[in-house]
């Protein structure tokens, strides 16, 4: 298999360039490639670069993007879903923004919940996203995705249920006790927000507070998921009932 890169820049047609910092290591050190070894670029926007490595000296590697898009298909699904998703301890968070990006998500949002074990400050809060950035842009290059889904910046509970009340969006409130199943949920005909609890689940006021700004409680099945699980098997569930499964 083509070994594939992000390269967090626009690329076109006949241009030369320099692989990041990361992807020229990995490209020299671990898959040792040499030049005239051929490579697949995405940059993000959509589609890939057939390229060529035409310079294999010291920490950077030069490629040379060919004329012609060498894959048009993103990989994208038909569902447009944003998952918010509670910070968890450790780096579980890691686990989801990966296993997220492979199961088609468009956009994550991590949300401080009153659960939430993670307490940061805002310096270090800003390198984890970032980190997780990095974790998406990876993801993309396993998985073959050309788009590279956003890691937002993370928001107090409150706050991101302010900012997505007036959007035009099916709004899911993942919690084990709701009535309402997800195979119960006719097929959306435009964006969902999935929203995943913390670690102990979410308090009373919290559950009020998103029923006001238009999220519906719904449940995925009898067992309680852990909740770096809960995304997933949301994403993977959606996926084989309304997307591309």
């Amino acid at each position: 298999m083509i070994p594939r890169f992000h390269c967090p820049f626009p690329l076109a047609p006949g241009a030369q360039v320099d692989l990041p910092e990361t992807a020229a290591h990995h490209a020299l050190r671990v898959l040792r490639l040499k030049e005239g070894a051929p490579l697949i670029l995405f940059d993000g926007r959509g589609g890939a670069w057939q390229a060529q490595i035409v310079g294999a000296g010291g920490t950077a590697s030069k490629v040379r993007v060919s004329l012609q898009t060498y894959d048009p298909d993103d990989r994208e699904s038909s569902l447009h879903i944003t998952l918010a998703q509670a910070l968890p301890s450790g780096d579980k968070m890691d686990w989801v923004v990966e296993k997220s990006v492979e199961l088609g998500v468009t956009a994550l949002q991590p949300v401080a919940a009153k659960r939430c074990v993670v307490k940061l400050s805002a310096e270090r809060m800003a390198r984890r996203v970032t980190h997780w950035n990095h974790i998406a842009s990876a993801a993309c290059e396993q998985c073959q995705r050309n788009r590279v889904p956003p890691v937002a910046p993370v928001l107090d509970l409150p706050q991101y249920l302010a900012n997505v009340k007036g959007q035009n969006a099916l709004r899911l409130l993942l919690t084990p006790e709701a009535g309402l199943a997800l195979r119960e949920l006719p097929q959306p005909s435009g964006p969902v927000i999935v929203m995943v609890g913390p670690e102990g689940g979410w308090e009373d006021n919290e559950v009020q507070a998103a029923q006001l700004a238009g999220f519906q409680p719904v449940r995925l099945g009898p067992r309680v998921l852990r909740t770096e699980t809960a995304g997933a098997a949301m994403l993977a569930a959606m996926q084989a009932m309304w997307g591309d499964f």
